[in-house]
């Protein structure tokens, strides 16, 4: 057993929004030279050689890499310490070697690295198929999402809880150029993400762990200690994406060299690898998780988007968007008269609406079961005058939906 120490992702890096101008190469008074030494060790450049104490001469990976070369000074004591700096960014900047240009991104942004490796059967000269590709992204995209609301909340599943915070987290991910069917690298930038780099790392240990437990004893209880570190549901799944159809699979968690190591956790991290026999315990434990999440009770403020009942009179099903109360955009719950009426009421005057429940883990916990006690709520005008706006927008579909019952006066 090892020891734990503790939508799509773009098809290009793009650009970070707090510098435009990332794509070029840095200034070379903002580059730490040791930074520079250490992003070029991790992405397979090697040092063959230099001034000691002075500079190292460092080639690029891959067997034509020697016609290619760095001078990289090894700290500022030197007065040409800033033009040797420059000359080497300006050659990563030129270079078409993938390793240059991610080398280059982790300058730009100081990011934590996120690689994925799926080892696939290659056709023909090393060709992937046309999937393989897909398949990555659409894998590292799952990891990323489930990292990211392990960062907001500890749950064997979240459905469709903090989905929009976790997203917004993603929204400053990068991509590295060098990504293939086989292998991607993601950047987290530090500054915003390097919370949800820290909870994969910790959570793909404790998965790890718990597979290797699962595998030795039978018993399926170790994943339920993982959730505290960042496990569920959601992670299951996207490492079974990960691993379904190959021969195995690795992640990585790599720390920005400049910003150190986070607290609890190893430097450097080795991969961790899952193989398709992890395949049934991954699957298990998904299941477990959404079995064993409890529903949960909730007092929801909302607003109603939707009403729709089979005839005037009796219960009716309401949508609510969430206006506060719980983590999720929309909720769906089953009314009975009189809570109905109130419901279709504040609708029509623009007023949102407060209402007890449980949130279901059924459906994503998008459905308010046991609802009642539904009373109008007070807002400010202008979020009234937003209301009312929307509510002509859809007055169609509102009438529809229940004009028999207010034009018989119900």
């Amino acid at each position: 057993m090892r020891s734990r120490p503790q939508e799509e992702l773009p098809r290009q890096a793009r650009p970070h929004p707090d510098d435009p101008g990332w794509h070029r190469p840095p200034d070379p008074a903002a580059v730490d030279p040791a930074v520079l030494g250490a992003l070029l060790r991790r992405h397979g450049w090697q040092r063959r050689g230099g001034a000691a104490g002075r500079y190292g001469r460092w080639t690029p990976p891959g067997p034509g890499g020697a016609g290619t070369s760095l001078l990289v000074p090894e700290n500022r004591a030197f007065p040409d310490s800033d033009d040797l700096l420059g000359e080497a960014l300006d050659a990563l900047a030129r270079s078409d070697t993938p390793s240059a240009r991610e080398v280059l991104i982790s300058l730009a942004v100081p990011s934590d690295e996120i690689r994925c490796w799926r080892d696939t059967p290659g056709g023909p000269s090393g060709a992937a198929p046309w999937t393989a590709d897909e398949r990555l992204r659409g894998a590292a995209r799952q990891l990323l999402l489930a990292a990211a609301l392990a960062t907001r909340a500890r749950a064997g599943y979240h459905g469709a809880r903090h989905r929009s915070a976790a997203a917004a987290l993603l929204e400053n991910v990068l991509v590295g150029p060098g990504a293939e069917g086989s292998r991607l690298t993601a950047f987290v930038p530090v500054p915003t993400g390097r919370p949800l780099a820290v909870r994969l790392h910790q959570a793909l240990y404790a998965v790890r762990e718990a597979i290797d437990y699962q595998r030795a004893t039978g018993g399926m209880d170790a994943f339920d200690g993982a959730v505290e570190a960042g496990a569920s549901r959601e992670l299951t799944d996207a490492l079974t994406a990960l691993v379904r159809g190959t021969e195995g699979a690795r992640v990585a968690v790599a720390w920005a060299p400049g910003a150190g190591v986070p607290e609890g956790c190893a430097a450097p991290a080795e991969p961790v690898e899952f193989s398709p026999g992890d395949l049934p315990a991954l699957r298990a434990a998904g299941a477990r998780y959404l079995r064993d999440e409890p529903s949960v009770p909730v007092r929801i403020t909302g607003a109603v988007v939707r009403l729709r009942r089979s005839g005037p009179f009796g219960e009716g099903a309401v949508r609510l968007r969430v206006l506060a109360g719980a983590d999720v955009p929309h909720v769906r719950v089953t009314l009975g008269e009189e809570d109905y009426r109130i419901a279709g009421h504040a609708h029509l005057v623009g007023l949102p609406v407060r209402v007890h429940g449980r949130l279901e883990r059924r459906g994503g916990f998008r459905r308010l079961t046991g609802a009642g006690s539904v009373v109008p709520v007070q807002v400010d005008d202008a979020e009234r005058d937003r209301l009312m706006k929307s509510l002509h927008e859809n007055l169609d579909f509102f009438e529809e939906a229940c004009g028999e019952a207010y034009r018989d006066g119900d």
